[in-house]
Formats: C-alpha cells, structure tokens, sequence
C-alpha cells in the first residue's frame, strides 16, 4: 500500500500532502459504515480529522496528474476491452454542495437532492476501475453567485450536458496517452445524436444502448435525385421515404433471424440470450445535414429473449460490418462492470460520503476513491499479492 500511494502521489509537492493522501486511503479501505472524514479520522491510530480536512478540503494539490498515473497503470493491469461512460447520483441534504439540485438520480431511481457524477471506467470481464471523472453543474449554478462563491467554484466550471462532460475525458484521456478501446454507453448518452458524432469524429468505435423508437433506414435504401425543371440549383440527392424505428426494423427481420449468444459465465452459469444483428442507417435531420451523400451505415442490435413478443434492448454500433455477432454481444453486456463499480465505490469505500461543499473538495475526493478501488483491483488481479495494509 505505501508504495502504491508514493507511486500515485509522486505529483504532490509537499511530503506531508504524500503523507495524508496515504492515511486517506487507508482509512477509505478499513471497516466502518461511513467513510466520511471524522471516522476515518478516529478509526486511525495516526488520523488527524484537521489534517485530513486540510488535506481534501483546502489543500490545492492538483488532482490530474493523480488520475493519470491510476489510469496508465490500471489500463496497463487491466488491458481494458472498452471504456464505459455513465453517470451516479450522490444523495445530498442542502443546496450549497458543488453541483448540487433537485435532479433525476439513477441512483435514486428517482428526482432527488443530489450531485451528479460523469465517470469514464475502464472495463474488462475480469476487473474495470474508474479513470476520470466530471462533476455536472446544473444551469441554475451559472448564475448564482452565492453557491458559486461558497462552493469555490472556479470561473471556467460551468454548466455542460453530460455527454458534452464526457467527451471532454476522452479527450484529455487521450492527452495523457491512452488510446480509447470501445465505448459503451447506455441509452441516456447513446440515444443522443450529438455523443455519436462527436465519438464519431474522434474515429472512436462505439456500442451505446438506444431506444426502439430511434429513427433508421434498412441498409438498402438510397437517396434520390428528382428530375431538373431547369432553373434554379439542380435538386441535391435526398433519401424521400420517411424512416421507421429500429423496433419497426427488427419486428420486419423476424424471429427467424435471431441467433442465440452467450457471453460469460454468471452464479447460475453461462449467460445467454437471444440477439439480432441488422446493418442499418441511422437517420434524423442532423445526422442528415452531418454527411455530404449517403448516410453511414451502423449495426443494430437487439436482445430479443425467448417468449417476448419483441426485442427488450437495442443498441447502436459502428463497429466494421465483419465484426462478429459474439464480439458485438460481449461488448453490448460488458456494461454490467459500471455497475460493479459504482456499487463497490459506494458501499465499500464511500464514494457518496463526502461531506464537504466544494468543488476542489469533491475532485479531491472521487479521485482518492478511485485510488482505493484501483488499489484494491490491483490486489485481486494478484493472487500472489499480500493483504491490503
């Protein structure tokens, strides 16, 4: 454990900044229903509850450099097979928490009081950790000097969407020199047009979960010219039929075209299910306006199980048109890892138990749980390894 924290803290100026940052983490590991900063401070025979707060509170140790050693040494251990995009709620009390609003909550399943978390996790069948995170600023905090004030929310944190926060890790994931495998995303990210693009853009493959009502043309249809009358600027090539949805297309292939997968081995053995695979072109006005000709073509994927009437899940990918179905599942139901995740995050190491108010204070926070769960994915990974300090 000392050398793991000497390894990720090597950035930290000061050797007493080192010296917490280690006493934090092994109080994030130890037993104890909360993993706020006065218990772990009495739990500890070396914990000092001023110091610590100093420490994630106050202290203006920058947190990127920290993210970035995690995430080069777990992508290394991990050799991930896609990077997962999704968001958590932490439940709050108050208005004054960074980023906090009554907002909807995964987690909670419901509107709530809380923060929003964007993360990036890097994910194999065998292990995934977090690699970064963005905290979403609702609208309502642009403007409102006060909690901006109080949160000491810098100039430049300012209100983005999720998947905007997103792609902006991408980005400054590749800056530190990690090339992105695969993104996975569910419907709340895949289902928007601007994410595709934009991960598009990036030449970066991708299978995000939509919804059956996302408009699409079947692979064949092509886009048609009309005759010139003559004047005015000849007619451009537009596809003329309306689209239909993706449930539409796979009802129209038929249960005939389904095959059966498996993709891992769960407690009551080999998970498997029944899938569809169809190429498709995506297509809505931007999609439309984003290409010169014809319209990308993507793969669709459906769980369709037996005895349902039709498919259950659906997913969007750009993957190459020889990519294999099994690839195309493994990649679709690797997504259970963020849940893992988050659940081992919160439960475990108290990933929701910041009890601080900043901005500074939060990013400090997320990125010393993240040490602990990699610390801890690091250790399952090596059997040979010694018990946690």
């Amino acid at each position: 454990m000392v050398d793991f924290a000497e390894e990720m803290f090597a950035s930290l100026a000061r050797k007493d900044q080192r010296r917490w940052g280690e006493v934090y983490l092994r109080g994030l590991m130890l037993d104890g229903r909360r993993k706020s900063i006065e218990p772990i401070a009495a739990r500890l025979q070396d914990g000092d509850e001023q110091c610590l707060q100093q420490f994630v509170n106050q202290s203006p140790w920058v947190w990127e450099p920290v993210r970035r050693r995690l995430a080069r040494k777990l992508s290394d251990a991990i050799e991930p097979g896609a990077w997962i995009v999704d968001d958590t709620g932490f439940p709050k009390f108050g208005r004054h928490s960074v980023g906090v609003a009554r907002q909807y909550s995964g987690t909670l399943g419901k509107i709530g009081n809380c923060q929003i978390g964007v993360s990036i996790n890097a994910a194999a069948d065998q292990a995934s950790c977090p690699l970064d995170w963005r905290i979403f600023l609702p609208e309502a905090w642009d403007d409102d000097e006060e909690r901006r004030a109080k949160a000491h929310l810098p100039e430049q944190a300012r209100h983005e969407p999720k998947w905007k926060l997103a792609l902006e890790m991408l980005d400054e994931l590749r800056g530190w020199g990690l090339e992105p495998p695969p993104i996975l995303a569910d419907a709340a990210y895949g289902d928007i047009t601007g994410f595709r693009l934009g991960l598009a853009e990036r030449e970066l493959d991708y299978v995000v979960q939509v919804k059956g009502g996302t408009s699409a043309y079947a692979e064949d249809v092509e886009p048609e010219v009309t005759a010139y009358a003559g004047t005015g600027r000849p007619p451009a090539p537009r596809y003329r039929d309306k689209p239909c949805s993706l449930k539409q297309l796979a009802l129209a292939a038929g249960a005939e075209a389904l095959q059966t997968v498996s993709w891992r081995g769960g407690t009551r053995g080999q998970l498997c299910s029944r899938f569809l695979a169809l190429r498709i072109r995506p297509a809505n006005v931007r999609l439309r306006r984003a290409v010169a000709d014809e319209l990308p073509l993507a793969w669709l994927l459906c769980e369709w199980p037996d005895g349902e009437a039709e498919p259950v899940k659906y997913w969007l990918s750009n993957l190459p048109a020889a990519t294999p179905l099994e690839r195309l599942v493994a990649l679709a139901m690797l997504r259970w890892r963020i849940e893992h995740d988050y659940r081992e995050l919160k439960d475990a190491l108290g990933l929701d138990h910041f009890e601080g108010r900043s901005y500074r204070g939060w990013h400090h926070h997320v990125t010393l749980v993240s040490l602990a769960h990699g610390f801890l994915t690091l250790e399952r990974l090596n059997p040979k390894a010694p018990a946690p300090a």
